[in-house]
This record gives structure tokens, C-alpha cells and sequence, in this order.
């Protein structure tokens, strides 16, 4: 539903990012199918449409693997949304300017860093504005936060919050605490 928060909570080796992986289309389940909006999704996400896969999107926990440590942070959020809907340019530019600043970011001093640059919390803003900025429907947070600080934890729980209010995109959030 839009707008909505499920949370899966479980201990480790539950299956929790399993589900995570399969909703995704990373991982195929071993039986059944995964139907989003009324529709039984390709279980590989290569079989998914251009939209299909722009609608569903993952936030992982380990920003620092999950962020390519040779591109810009500009490069980084700009990319899905040059696939997902063209842009490119000064276009692209302009769009990741503004989500950085929606994320709380400075765009001027963060859009042209190196992942390497920033800290955990900056760099799971970083992986939440990579999803964000193609407008999903359904965001799935496989332990986002479980990483970080407890103090940096709340901010970027409340961002999410507030991101969620703002966009109305559904979101499974997956943690073991």
C-alpha cells in the first residue's frame, strides 16, 4: 500500500534477506512467485521490465560495499536516473542537486566526493538518494541502519520517514533488532 511501513524482523539466518533478494529479483525462490501491485513479477530480474525493475528497489546494509568506491557521488545517484527515465547533462545534474539536497546534503560540497569521503551515515544518504531518485514504488530496506551508530541511526531512520511521507513509496523494512 502507498505509504505504508512493513517491517520482517527476525534473527540472524531467519531468512530475512533471502526474502529481501528474492523481492528483488536478485535471488529466484526456491517455489512460488513474487507479485507486486496485482502482477506476478519475472523471478529474475533480468526478465523484469525497465519499469518493473525502476518500481522495486533495495537499500542495502553495507552502504560502503554497495557504492562503486571509484565513481562520484554524482555519478552514483545520477546513473539510475539516466537509465530509468533519460536524463542526462545538465538535466541529471540539476535532479541529483536537488535529491542531495533533499537528503540533507550540501550539493556543491558532495556532489563531485568519492564515496571514500564520507562517513557511514553520509554514505547510506548516498544509497537512500540512489533508490529515491527514481521514484519507486516499493523500497526494501535490508538492514539499512543496523550499521551505523545508534545517534546516526535515528537521523537516518527519520529521513526515510520523512522521504516516505513526501513520496508515499511503500517500504518493507527488514531488521533483526
Amino acid at each position: 500500500h502507498v505509504g505504508r511501513t512493513v517491517a520482517v524482523v527476525g534473527e540472524s539466518g531467519s531468512g530475512k534477506s533471502t526474502t529481501a533478494r528474492c523481492i528483488t529479483g536478485l535471488l529466484p525462490p526456491s517455489q512460488g512467485y513474487i507479485e507486486f501491485n496485482g502482477e506476478a513479477l519475472p523471478l529474475d530480474y533480468r526478465k523484469r521490465s525497465k519499469d518493473q525493475l525502476r518500481q522495486v528497489q533495495m537499500i542495502y546494509q553495507m552502504a560502503d560495499t554497495a557504492l562503486n568506491p571509484r565513481s562520484s557521488i554524482g555519478d552514483i545517484i545520477g546513473r539510475p536516473v539516466q537509465f530509468y527515465s533519460g536524463l542526462t547533462g545538465s538535466a541529471k545534474r540539476k535532479r541529483v542537486e536537488e535529491l542531495l539536497a533533499q537528503i540533507e546534503l550540501e550539493p556543491g560540497q558532495y556532489i563531485d566526493r568519492l564515496p571514500s569521503e564520507l562517513s557511514g551515515g553520509q554514505k547510506q544518504r548516498i544509497g537512500i538518494a540512489r533508490v529515491m531518485i527514481v521514484k519507486p514504488r516499493l523500497i526494501v530496506a535490508d538492514e539499512a541502519v543496523s550499521a551505523l551508530d545508534v545517534s546516526i541511526q535515528a537521523q537516518v531512520l527519520n529521513l526515510l520517514k520523512e522521504l516516505q511521507r513526501d513520496s508515499g513509496v511503500a517500504m518493507l523494512f527488514i531488521s533483526h533488532d
